[in-house]
């Protein structure tokens, strides 16, 4: 097995400097897991800070030879429950296939005061799928 810790230069970069983006866990066979560090993006409403969430999702996949069809499992964070059937309408746009495991809840604030969004997946992908670049 064979870890490497990145922040692909080809995706959109961290907000902070404390974090790396992705975690990839590579298997002997050449199959490997992706964790993604939570993201959060810039928007007035839960949907649209969601559209911004799933495109850096989509790049930070694309760096690592993956797409959103490698989703395995995901977990959000909303700042209001309320807001989740907003949030679930723009996931399904972007997760069209079998639904991944899933967890949803709510936190009173996220790490950047206007984020009402936040979420971290993990994603699976099979032998010969290799980073870009």
């Amino acid at each position: 097995m064979q870890i490497s810790i990145d922040s692909p230069a080809s995706a959109p970069q961290p907000l902070s400097p404390y974090y790396s983006q992705v975690a990839r866990v590579e298997h002997a066979d050449g199959s490997a897991l992706l964790f993604l560090s939570g993201q959060i993006a810039e928007g007035d409403t839960v949907a649209e800070q969601t559209r911004g969430i799933f495109e850096t999702i989509a790049a930070l996949l694309k760096a690592h030879g993956a797409t959103l069809a490698n989703v395995i499992n995901i977990r959000t964070c909303l700042t209001d429950i309320g807001t989740l059937e907003e949030y679930g309408t723009v996931r399904r746009q972007y997760l069209t296939g079998t639904p991944p495991t899933s967890m949803t809840f709510e936190v009173p604030r996220l790490f950047r005061p206007e984020a009402l969004v936040e979420v971290e997946i993990v994603a699976a992908v099979s032998a010969g799928s290799r980073p870009a670049g």
